[in-house]
């Protein structure tokens, strides 16, 4: 586990969180539709080389290979009796690549489906699985949560709600934004910055933002960057943008954002008050490389 209290250290300094694992684990040899958590203990190797690389770059918090690690994602690959296994392992890995200097994140994405009444799960029964994996990923060793890609405030209240009762450790809560007209964000479940970062903190979440978005440049994210901070008030604000709005190219998104670009980004992440910055998809060691020479330059003066 890594010594350092991490809001703590957050009052002192910005941080560099990591970026894609999904992009990197394509790259790696994974096949489209197959469960990459598998790897956590099929191809540990590989997955800990990602995080070891993203740590060799500089970025002080490592996200366990976890997204999709809810029973409810994990079904459809017939893996619910292994969830815990995997969720425990995503966790090891992590941690043995961070040598207790960097962070490691629970990853918890959505469960995949939708709350009572647009769909047909309870939040209780939510609740119950989102502590199932939390609890899981806190013994192999992580030292927070974070709750990532959300669309519905009311889905983020229950997995805040989890993480919670998991352990005793920081929440973080990000949302994905999509566009719409490049002044207002909202959630594919039509959620504005406010509301969204209001449910979050209210809830509880300890940090709070984005990660992802739909159609997103990089100019939108240092907008977003800025209602984000001011919406989550005193709450600490992290950012992890895409790597530019996708194009499709042969039937795959291709991410545009160069490593300088997303360098060059940094510095208005910061300047709008952000504390946690990092990147999402289409990111790569190399582009978080970029973002924290920002953070080192920083620091340094």
């Amino acid at each position: 586990m890594n010594p350092k209290n991490l809001l703590t250290e957050l009052k002192n300094r910005p941080l560099l969180c990591d970026g894609a694992m999904g992009t990197q684990l394509f790259l790696s040899g994974l096949a489209p539709g197959d469960c990459g958590m598998l790897w956590n203990v099929m191809q540990p190797e590989i997955v800990e080389s990602i995080h070891r690389r993203y740590r060799e770059a500089g970025c002080e918090l490592l996200t366990a290979n976890s997204f999709s690690g809810c029973v409810t994602n994990l079904e459809r690959h017939d893996l619910v009796g292994r969830a815990d296994e995997l969720n425990r392992a995503a966790a090891e890995v992590a941690r043995r690549a961070s040598n207790d200097s960097a962070w490691v994140l629970a990853d918890i994405g959505p469960f995949g489906g939708f709350l009572e009444p647009l769909g047909e799960m309870k939040p209780e029964d939510l609740l119950k699985l989102f502590v199932q994996q939390g609890e899981s990923l806190k013994e192999g060793g992580a030292d927070a949560a974070l709750i990532e890609t959300m669309t519905d405030p009311a889905e983020v209240v229950v997995a805040v709600k989890a993480m919670k009762r998991a352990g005793d450790w920081p929440v973080i809560a990000t949302y994905a934004f999509d566009r719409g007209d490049g002044k207002n964000y909202r959630t594919m479940m039509g959620a504005t910055v406010e509301q969204a970062m209001g449910e979050a903190v209210a809830a509880g979440a300890d940090v709070v933002g984005a990660n992802c978005g739909t159609a997103m440049d990089l100019d939108d994210y240092a907008r977003l960057a800025e209602q984000l901070v001011k919406a989550a008030g005193n709450t600490p604000v992290i950012i992890q943008p895409n790597a530019g709005a996708p194009r499709n190219v042969g039937g795959r998104d291709i991410y545009p954002a160069t490593p300088a670009e997303m360098g060059a980004l940094a510095p208005r992440l910061l300047a709008a008050g952000a504390r946690i910055i990092g990147g999402c998809c289409g990111t790569s060691p190399d582009h978080l490389r970029a973002m924290g020479e920002v953070l080192r330059k920083a620091k340094a003066s």
